[in-house]
């Protein structure tokens, strides 16, 4: 029984490694570090915090926020999840205020499924998505209870390959789905959307960077000769 539970796990890593879920073998040369979006590849320092290998790494390092709305883009402009800008990004961002004040501003329905998983001591307060109907130059955070969500339209999507927008009218998000196609559903509907290809949407973007980090590699190396 042990052998064959073994055996299984060894073939899933396999399968996981070739499909790059794991990553993609070979391209991880350097140190520890993050790929960050317009800043490239940064070392980690190797400093170890206090909280470490236990769920208070995962905790938002931010002070409490009892006003998150308030200059959002200012107060939290990186994704904390994947480095992507938020301001560049506006018209995907969500937000969740926990019941402790601690706010997590991240760049898409994606990363905010990845907080909410990692931060399973602590209820959400309040969840803000930005109106993607909205015809503002920054598109306002709306609570994502009376929001409906257009997936799988022809809209691009942020951190997923699955798009999924939200609205605050419903008569918006109607003319959208009848210009771009999809369907409406409420915010829990959504997010169980975006944990479902969780898996799809990982893999593609770990291909993605490990691409980019190869390109920036060979720009670095010097040229022969």
């Amino acid at each position: 029984m042990g052998k064959a539970i073994l055996g299984t796990r060894r073939d899933l890593l396999k399968l996981l490694g070739g499909t790059g879920l794991l990553g993609i073998a070979g391209w991880a040369q350097a140190g520890p570090g993050a790929l960050l979006p317009g800043k490239g590849w940064l070392e980690s320092s190797g400093q170890v915090c206090e909280g470490d290998g236990t769920p208070l790494q995962f905790i938002p390092k931010t002070a409490p926020d009892a006003n998150p709305l308030q200059d959002d883009l200012r107060k939290y402009p990186k994704c904390p999840y994947c480095g992507m800008d938020r301001a560049e990004y506006h018209h995907s961002r969500h937000l969740v205020q926990y019941d402790d004040d601690l706010v997590d501003g991240v760049c898409s329905l994606h990363c905010l499924a990845i907080s909410l998983s990692l931060n399973m001591d602590r209820g959400p307060k309040a969840i803000y998505a930005a109106d993607f109907g909205s015809s503002a130059a920054i598109k306002p955070l709306a609570l994502v209870d009376g929001t409906h969500y257009l997936v799988g339209s022809k809209l691009k999507g942020t951190m997923t390959a699955n798009s999924k927008k939200a609205f605050a009218s419903l008569d918006a998000a109607q003319a959208a789905m009848a210009a771009q196609g999809g369907t409406l559903v409420n915010f829990d509907q959504a997010l169980t959307q975006a944990y479902l290809d969780m898996a799809k949407d990982s893999q593609r973007i770990r291909k993605m960077r490990a691409e980019r980090r190869r390109k920036m590699q060979e720009k670095a190396q010097p040229k022969a000769g």
